[in-house]
């Protein structure tokens, strides 16, 4: 088994990478705010040195990952400021790598099984940096409900990736099929499928697994986010290596007859990925624009499509920085997300009404540094991960509009 570093595949600060454990990042020198737009709220952790809200709720109730003093890692959910982990099924770590989390408290992620993987796939959990150990084991996505957690089953093959769900409980992800894949590379071996489940409605415990086909003639897709129409958006193109890039040649929407239908990107060849869609069907996420470098480097910036337009919006990266991305919006068009790759390290940045904002501007915690800003709710309340400018401890927040 050849495992690959967060930084190697570039999945940058996406969902799973902690560049923070392993390199020193500058401090920001924040001025001073005459009036704060945000209190910031810290969430307590299991006592390792990272943790992260990756997803926020109408009740202010928050899903993400806590790393434990052991080194593993375990799925989160803070409700009303009390950490509750979510232990894997069967293997070392669980965890939550994408907004994952509906009003009624249902969780999705993925956990590590007991099961050994009789290929030896990398698969998108530990190649992404989402679950921290190597490991040989066989990785499944689970939904969380009233305290139990459930596997999600796959396609024909092994593994599979919980991404999201809506108020319904749909569940969306990505399942290995049977078949051997050629456009696969390095340990990668199955094609994998979106795929909704529902947990609801599978007869005698069952889960139901629908797949959702790839755009044209590509071999591989995965959803990441549905909306409570049925929307469900994702990306298509070849297998790859199971996380992002060339997997990422299309961003596309699937409706609900299941036909997927391109979304406008911004120009280069991969790392096309939409992150969030709202109840109006407009999309965020990343994507590549035009290089002339290799076509597989993580260059991307944040994107917001809406519904029906035949652009994507570029909405830039912050002062300094070259790279963005877009990791969820609400009903009012707000988008959070994340700013990297200069001199200040990774910013949290909040975008509205056609304005880009370091979210770190819009408090007053210095020198603590607002990371990332993962996702955010319609009462415009946001979730992700805030670093102890003293103690360098990683934890995640809460952000509440300050009432004007």
């Amino acid at each position: 088994m050849r495992h690959v570093t967060c930084a190697a595949v570039l999945l940058a600060a996406l969902v799973g990478c902690d560049d923070e454990a392993q390199v020193t990042q500058p401090r920001l020198s924040v001025a001073p705010l005459a009036a704060p737009q945000y209190t910031i709220t810290r969430l307590p952790s299991l006592h390792g040195t990272q943790s992260r809200g990756m997803a926020i709720n109408t009740q202010g109730w928050v899903a993400g990952w806590s790393n434990m003093p052991d080194g593993t890692r375990r799925a989160a959910l803070w409700k009303d400021g009390v950490l509750t982990p979510i232990e894997p099924l069967g293997g070392p770590s669980s965890t939550v790598p994408w907004p994952g989390l509906n009003d009624a408290g249902t969780v999705v992620g993925i956990t590590q099984t007991a099961d050994p993987d009789p290929l030896h796939e990398d698969w998108s959990c530990e190649l992404g940096g989402f679950l921290l150990q190597t490991t040989d084991l066989i990785c499944r996505g689970f939904v969380w409900q009233n305290g139990e957690a459930r596997e999600l089953p796959a396609l024909g093959g092994n593994h599979t990736f919980a991404a999201g769900l809506n108020q319904r409980g749909d569940v969306v992800g990505w399942a290995e099929t049977a078949v051997h894949d050629s456009t696969c590379v390095d340990a990668q071996v199955l094609q994998f499928r979106a795929v909704v489940w529902d947990p609801k409605d599978g007869g005698k415990g069952k889960i139901k697994a629908t797949a959702l086909r790839p755009f044209g003639d590509n071999s591989a897709s995965a959803a990441t986010a549905i909306n409570d129409a049925g929307q469900v958006v994702g990306i298509s193109g070849d297998c790859d290596q199971s996380v992002g890039r060339f997997s990422a040649r299309h961003a596309v929407i699937w409706e609900k007859d299941g036909k997927p239908t391109e979304i406008p990107n911004l120009g280069g060849a991969a790392w096309h990925t939409p992150m969030d869609i709202n109840a109006a069907g407009d999309v965020v996420g990343f994507s590549n624009p035009p290089s002339s470098g290799d076509p597989g480097d993580f260059i991307a910036r944040a994107f917001y499509w809406t519904y029906g337009a035949a652009q994507a919006e570029d909405l830039k990266a912050l002062d300094g920085d070259l790279f963005s991305e877009a990791f969820a919006l609400n009903t009012h068009g707000q988008v959070v997300g994340v700013s990297f790759g200069g001199t200040n390290g990774s910013r949290a940045f909040l975008w509205q009404n056609g304005v880009l904002s370091n979210l770190n501007d819009l408090v007053a915690i210095a020198p603590d540094v607002l990371l990332s800003a993962q996702d955010i709710n319609d009462a415009g309340q946001i979730t992700g991960r805030v670093r102890d400018g003293v103690t360098g401890e990683v934890l995640a927040f809460v952000a509440t509009p300050i009432e004007n």
